[in-house]
This record gives C-alpha cells, structure tokens and sequence, in this order.
C-alpha cells in the first residue's frame, strides 16, 4: 500500500481542482481547497463505498449541497479511481461533452448522489436520502440497510429558505445517521457573510433537534474527532468546520476573491510553494495516486460481507429488495389496477378527482409496497393518505406515509432525495396554486429524471370561495413548461386510475396529478383496450357522421365539452369531444395520430379553467375558452357562469368557427 501523508492526500484534491478551474478559465476553487481536509478525512476515516462498485445499496452517501465546489467531487472521483473521471474529465472541467459538468449532475458522473448547484437543495436532498436509509433499514433490517449519510453545505445553503424547512423536519424525524459538515468560511460572493446574516446557525439547528460540534476544519486529528462523536449521537448532527476558503492561495485565501474566480497563474505558482506542491498541473505523484486509490477500495471488504448477509435473507424478503431497489413494480400491479378499473366501470361513480385519486392510492398501496406517501399538511383536503397507511412517526420508520408539515419546497426536495435513495416511490400532495413553492424541487426532479408524483387539488376556479389566492390560474401552463415533466389533469375518476398507473409505471421522471375539489360524472364508462390516457389525448366521443368541429378538454371541463357538443348537435354541428389529459404525452405520439384525434387546425375549440396560455400548440388563439385573469370568491357554479367557461360559450366559438 502507497503510503503518503494527509497534507499531500488534501494538496492533491486542492490543486487539482485549481488547476481545472484555471484551465477551464471558469469555476470556484476556493471552496475545494477549504474543504480538502474535511474531505480527505471522511474519505479516508470514515466513508463507506467502493469504488468498483458505486452504486451499491449500502454504501454512505455523500452529498455535495455546496455544488458550485463540483470539482471537491471530481477530483475525489479521480483520486479513489472511479471509472468514469479520468484526468482527461478533469482537464475538460466545464467543457461539452465532458462528465465534468459546472454543477455535479446525477446520472453523468457516478459520485453525485444528486444534482446541486441551487444552493439547499442537496441539504433537503440528503434528508431525503437520510429518511430513504431509515425506511428502508425499518423494511428490510439493518443487517442490509445500515448507512450513513454526509452532506457538505455552505453558507449559501444555510440561507436559503428550503434549509429551515428540511432541518426543521430532520429534527423532528429524529434522523441520526444524517452528518451535515458545513464549510464555514464566513465567505459569501459578496463578501463577509456578516454583510447579509448575523444569526448563530448552531443555536438554529439545536432550536430544530440537531446535535451541534465544532472543529477546525484543517485539523485532520480535529476532524476525526468530531466526525467520530457526530456518529454517536442520536440525533442529526452539524459540524461547523472552521475553514479558510481558497487555503494555500498566498494572496486570495479568506476572501471572495477566490470564490468564484479562477486563482491565475501567479497566484497558483505561489499556492504550490506555499503548500509544499512542487508538481506540474494535473500531476499527481505515483505515492499519494496510489495512497488514494486504496481509499477507493478499502470498502471492498465491507461490500463483500454486506452481500454474505444479503444472501442469508430470506428467499422472499432479499427478492423483494432486490426488485425495489431496482425500481420494477410487483408482478401483481397490472392485475391489481385492471380489478380496479373495472369496478370503476361498474360503479360509474361521481366524484371529485382527487377522492378517485384516493381510492387509485388504496389500490396502488396495497399492490406496491413500497410506495410512500405524504402531504404538506392538507392530508384532509389533498386526500392522499390510503385507508391502510401507517404514518411514519419520530424513531419508527415502519410507515408508509409522511407528515411533512407546512413545508412544501422541503416536502418536493426530500422526495426527490428519497427517490435517489432507492426501493421507494414518493408522492406527495398540496394545492396546485402552492406547487409554486416547491417549484425549484420538481425542477429538479425533472433534471434528473426521478419518478416522484406531485398530488396538486383545488385545480382551478372550480375549488370555489377559497377565492383567487388559492385558485390556480398560470400554474398548469407553468408545470407544462417545465421539460421532462408529465402534468395529468385527469376528467373523471377512471382517468385518475389510469393516469397514477402511469406515473408509478414511469421511470424516467416525475408527474404531477391536477386534480379537482368539486365532484365530476363518470365519461368514459365502457371496457377500453389498454390505457387510453397513455397517449395523452384521445377521442372521448365521436361525432355523429362527419365532424365538423373538434371540442378539446381536460379534466373538470370535459364534462363541459360534452354538453357543448349536445347544444352544438341540436344545431346540425357534428362535434367530437377529445379528453387530453396529459400534452406531454400526446406531443411523442406519431403526427398522424395526433392529426387524427385534433382534426383540422381550423376547426378545433379548446376550453380549460385557466390560463389560455400554451393552448395556441394546439388551436388558434381565437378558438380557447379559458381564463384571462385571477379568479374570484364565489360558488363554484357561479364562478363558471362570471368567467364565462360554460357549454355555451363553448357552443358559440365553434358555430363562429364555422360561421353558422
């Protein structure tokens, strides 16, 4: 074994991320080299992984929240020999093509647990990922599920509002296998953090349940120690790591400067005397290579015996983890949801679409065991805790439901940290008008292809007396606009059914049920091949010989549509009414199917209870019936009549559009 000293380990990471940041004439190397001590001593002390094998289930995550640092994680990645960061990556920090992105991103290098860069969201992600561990040690015992979880994060971090919310909710929960190692530098862009925040961050993490230490954060033997009594403790801890950032750099360290600027040559030249670093850039000597490249394996026993106590399990119990983990869904769910649908058919019931999102959720949890629910606390009126939901609860992780408070921009980052974690399926419900607040989440979630679901009722001016500040308007338009996310606003309860069925079935991102307060018929109430909502719009009813005019809808207004298309019928028009319930996936079927189900572009009407905007991807902009502005307080029915969002005006757009 290469035997190298912990100031030449630390260097390594120090001036490899300098000399990338340089190269690439763009980056922050100050937070790297203030942070290469804490690292190399969790890494080299204390971290759980193998680097032949990052992706497995026991390892300790480690979380870069303070993603602007990414080259602390790549240069890491090299250093243990992850297979895909060579010293070309590190050469082409911040270059197209290369894994070796600004920001870490999930997916394109295997040490980012998680895509940061919007600062807090890694610290609510490692709380996500902190719960996931305890979920799943309480599923599956801790003799397989027994990690713990690391979060680096700045001061950046710890101002963001998200970061009271998440440990706020970590204290409650009690998650003590969570070590939050903050970079204190008292540096922000600006300057002296002192210049925007006074407050004494230990006494707020001790106010929300936290245990909090302290140590010099370039005391490798400090560290230790205070890494050592955070693993003891039976709360969630912060080590507030005294830092200098920029360390080594001779004329910038301490200050801005080095936040986010590359050094320049000189002052790199006189950083690698400072420090006793007499290599070239990107050399890094055989003996401290090799001392970290141990590191990298040192897990290998401890994966090793992990899977000797993995093949003790239980035949049924290791399947089940196995498959969980692996994200597949139980043999029994398709079965499971055409039992339901065909009951839905029978019954015909009418109800508001997220009471048929709650019975879909019965149905969903008790043929997915490891779905796991949640709201930010509108249990009662999002409707998504199942009859049969245990709640999780402080010290008993047993659950399947969680109570996330008033805290909806934690609640989306945590189910994002608890979808990277693995072996569960996150969902979890508010209003729609207050998806705005956890927007940078479903962001998120969409960026790195998670499967989470957003439960969002009360979905238009249809929730009634609430008035316009809980009445959604451009939020379904915003959603939309978001790539990579599918937006379901499903129109009677059936089409809920099938539309959870393809949230859950998707693996490749995130969905987000829009779903109403007030109850609706039931539309489609004959057998159907397959499931129709998985095109994203079909033909609900046909017209009667030749159309001549198509009425598209969604959700609560498609029952509109269809009584437009009778005042229409008793006026010679011959109308179809098409259901979209979901555009994102109508926009990836073929154009001839699409050109099929819409008709032509001139003879097509539109209506939905909010913003018109978008709309004109499907129809001219004269043929939308929706809203213009804010909604109103008022009954729901009333408020229909006043914003004019009525069968008749439906009726009368189409006969102008075909001048009858």
């Amino acid at each position: 074994m290469s035997v190298a000293s912990h100031a030449d380990m630390a260097n390594a990471i120090r001036f490899l991320s300098a000399d990338a940041v340089q190269k690439a004439n763009s980056g922050h190397p100050g937070m790297p080299m203030g942070m290469a001590d804490v690292a190399t001593v969790l890494f080299t002390k204390f971290l759980k992984f193998d680097a032949a094998d990052p992706h497995w289930p026991d390892r300790d995550r480690f979380v870069l929240s303070a993603g602007h640092g990414s080259m602390l994680l790549y240069s890491l990645s090299y250093l243990i020999g992850q297979a895909d960061v060579d010293i070309e990556q590190l050469r082409n920090f911040r270059q197209l093509g290369y894994r070796t992105a600004g920001h870490p991103e999930y997916g394109h290098v295997l040490a980012a647990e998680t895509t940061t860069g919007p600062l807090g969201q890694g610290l609510a992600n490692a709380v996500g990922l902190a719960l996931g561990e305890r979920l799943m040690a309480a599923r599956f015992g801790e003799a397989v599920v027994d990690h713990h979880t690391y979060v680096v994060v700045g001061d950046g971090c710890l101002m963001e509002g998200i970061s009271q919310e998440v440990i706020s909710l970590a204290g409650h929960l009690k998650l003590s296998k969570l070590i939050a190692l903050w970079d204190d530098n008292t540096i922000s862009i600006d300057g002296k953090v002192s210049l925007a925040s006074s407050e004494d961050i230990a006494l707020r993490f001790q106010a929300c349940g936290w245990d909090t230490l302290a140590c010099d954060g370039h005391d490798p033997a400090a560290i230790e120690a205070a890494i050592t009594q955070a693993k003891a403790s039976d709360k969630p801890v912060l080590v507030a790591c005294k830092t200098v950032i920029g360390k080594g750099a001779p004329t910038m360290q301490g200050t801005n400067k080095v936040h986010g600027s590359p050094l320049g040559d000189a002052e790199i030249a006189a950083a690698r005397e400072a420090m006793g670093w007499p290599y070239a850039p990107f050399e890094v000597p055989d003996a401290v290579l090799g001392a970290w490249r141990a590191v990298g394996s040192q897990g290998t026993t401890a994966r090793a015996a992990w899977e000797g106590r993995m093949a003790a399990l239980d035949g049924a119990v290791r399947e089940t983890f196995n498959r969980a983990v692996a994200g597949d869904l139980p043999t029994g769910f398709a079965e499971a949801i055409a039992v339901a649908k065909a009951k839905l058919i029978e019954d015909k019931p009418k109800v508001a679409t997220r009471k048929a999102s709650q019975m879909a959720i019965d149905v969903l949890a008790a043929a997915i065991p490891e779905l796991l629910g949640g709201s930010a606390d509108l249990t009662g009126s999002n409707l998504t805790k199942g009859k049969e939901q245990v709640s999780v609860a402080p010290g008993s992780f047993g659950g399947t439901y969680i109570h996330y408070g008033v805290r909806e921009h934690g609640m989306g980052s945590v189910m994002n940290g608890l979808a990277l974690h693995g072996g569960l399926i996150p969902y979890g419900g508010t209003f729609l008008v207050f998806a705005d607040y956890m927007r940078p989440a479903i962001r998120m979630a969409s960026l790195m292809g998670l499967r989470v679901v957003y439960v969002l009722t009360h979905d238009s001016i249809g929730l009634g007396e609430d008035g316009p500040t809980h009445q959604p308007v451009e939020h379904l338009a915003s959603l939309r606009a978001i790539p990579n996310l599918w937006v379901f606003r499903p129109a009677d309860a059936l089409e809920t059914l099938e539309c959870w069925q393809l949230s859950v079935e998707r693996t490749d991102g995130p969905s987000a049920l829009a779903l109403s307060r007030q109850n609706l018929p039931a539309l489609r109430v004959d057998p159907s091949e397959g499931n129709p909502c998985a095109k994203g719009a079909y033909v609900l009813v046909e017209a009667e010989g030749k159309r001549d005019v198509t009425l598209i809808a969604t959700g609560s207004e498609v029952e509109i549509a269809l009584a437009a298309k009778e005042l229409l019928a008793a006026e010679g028009v011959s109308s179809a009414v098409v259901s979209m319930p979901c555009w994102e996936l109508f926009e990836a079927q073929p154009k001839a199917y699409r050109d099929d189900v819409l008709g032509p572009r001139s003879q097509r009407v539109a209506v939905e209870a909010a913003s018109v905007f978008g709309w004109d991807r499907w129809v001219d902009g004269t043929a939308i019936v929706g809203m213009t502005g804010f909604g109103a307080s008022g009954k729901a029915e009333d408020l229909y009549t006043h914003f004019g969002i009525t069968a008749e005006a439906v009726a009368k757009v189409a006969k102008d559009r075909l001048d009858v």
